[in-house]
Parts: C-alpha cells; structure tokens; sequence
C-alpha cells in the first residue's frame, strides 16, 4: 500500500515555520558572521577632527562616581561636543567622522559577499581559491523565501512548504571539486564549479561614515535577509565604539 499522506493544519504550519525560524538565527550565527577585529579613533577623534579648523581641542569629561553603580568615573563627552557630532551628522559634514577606522572578519557565502562587495569606499581583502584548495563549506538557509511580488525586492515571505533539497547537490559539488584539484587541475580553474552557497571569508575595513552608509543602505526592510544580518552585527558593534557618532549617523536602525 502506498503511503498516506495526511495535510498539515495552518497551526501546524505555523509552528513548524516558527521552529525554522529559530533555527535559522543559530545556524546564521554561526556561518555567516562579523567578527570585530581592532579600530582607531573615539567620538572624541570626530570632536576634535572637526574643532581643529578654530585651532581648539576637546578633552573628556569625567563622571561623577557617585552616579555609577561601581562607583568609578567614566570618560564622557561633553554636552557641547554631542550637540557638534550632531551638527555634523545632520549637516553632513563627514571628513571628521573619517578619521576614525575598524576593520572586520567577515564569513558569509559568495552570493551575500558579492552584494557587499559594491560598496567602493570599504577595504576588502577575501580568500582566494586561486591558491587555497580547502574542503568548500555550504551555506544552507533553514527558511527559503518565496517571490517578492515588487520587482525592487528579492524575496517575498517565507514559503509554506519548506520541503526544498540541496544537500545531495552539494555532496556531488564538493566531489568534483575534490576530483578535479585530485587530477592536478589547478585551483584557479578548479573552482568554477563551486557555487554561490560556497562560503568566503574576507577582511573588510574603512572608515566611521563609510560603515554608517553600508549600514543605512543594508539594513533597509527591501534589503536582502543575508546582508542585512551581517549589517546588523556590524551595527551592533559599532554603537560599543562609537555610541554618540554611530546614533548621530544611522539615527538608530531599526
């Protein structure tokens, strides 16, 4: 006898769509990923960048320790250098926000990194399988969306039915990579066999308003969900760096 196959209930639907989503934000966690690396510069670097041209100099202020729960005095700025960095912000005089620099490990596959890789004001140093002959890793997401109706966006809503398979592809993928590099094939052409899904690796760099105008682009709801995920961990460690800038920046995304 044949199976029988019985339909699922839009609850259940729902709570099995829930539970992907879930597991999505742990597996995206986990390949793709934005590492913070080192940086150069404080709000105070903006602050003074910009006073220069009057030939003055802002220092910090210190907090009162009474106000702090480990009672220790803190570096902050003044009311006045806040309201300059706003100034700034709002006016969009950005050349002293360039004075400060982060840089970032980033892992994420080729399809997401050559969406970044567009913005032209950001360093970008990526692996190269011209020369590294590594075993490929697979990005596969957890949720797969469905069309977007608006030609401006990618990808519409998450598809009902999820019941969709690239694992056997990639196996037979990463087989004839390795068969290929086992031939003496070299790298360089080797890899024109791996997929958008492989996953890349680069170190990506720049200044405090070229990170803030990656980030107000990426983080935009019509964004694709990959870039924005890494966006949104950049963000996240940009506002420990910088807090008064990035706001003044981004405005606070969303």
């Amino acid at each position: 006898m044949g199976r029988v196959i019985r339909e699922f209930t839009n609850d259940e639907k729902k709570r099995a769509l829930k539970r992907a989503e879930i597991n999505n934000n742990d597996r995206r966690q986990q390949m793709i990923k934005a590492t913070y690396i080192d940086h150069m510069g404080t709000d105070l670097s903006v602050v003074n960048a910009a006073r220069v041209s009057f030939n003055k100099t802002s220092i910090w202020e210190l907090t009162d320790w009474r106000d702090s729960d480990d009672y220790a005095r803190k570096e902050v700025l003044s009311e006045a250098d806040t309201k300059l960095i706003n100034y700034l912000a709002k006016h969009k005089h950005t050349s002293p926000f360039g004075h400060c620099f982060v840089s970032f490990h980033i892992k994420a596959p080729v399809f997401v990194a050559r969406q970044l890789v567009k913005h032209k004001f950001l360093r970008w140093n990526e692996i190269s399988r011209r020369y590294v002959s590594d075993t490929p890793e697979f990005y596969r997401p957890e949720i797969w969306r469905g069309k977007a109706q608006d030609k401006k966006q990618g990808s519409g809503p998450a598809l009902e039915d999820q019941d969709v398979h690239i694992g056997t592809t990639q196996r037979i993928v990463a087989m004839l990579y390795e068969s290929l590099l086992k031939k003496g094939v070299c790298e360089e052409q080797a890899r024109m066999v791996l997929p958008q899904n492989t996953m890349t690796e680069w170190y990506w760099s720049g200044s405090l308003d070229a990170f803030a105008d990656m980030c107000n682009l990426r983080t935009k709801s019509d964004t694709q969900w990959e870039t924005r995920d890494i966006a949104f961990q950049i963000d996240v460690e940009m506002q420990k760096l910088y807090p008064i800038s990035w706001l003044a920046l981004t405005k606070g995304i969303q």
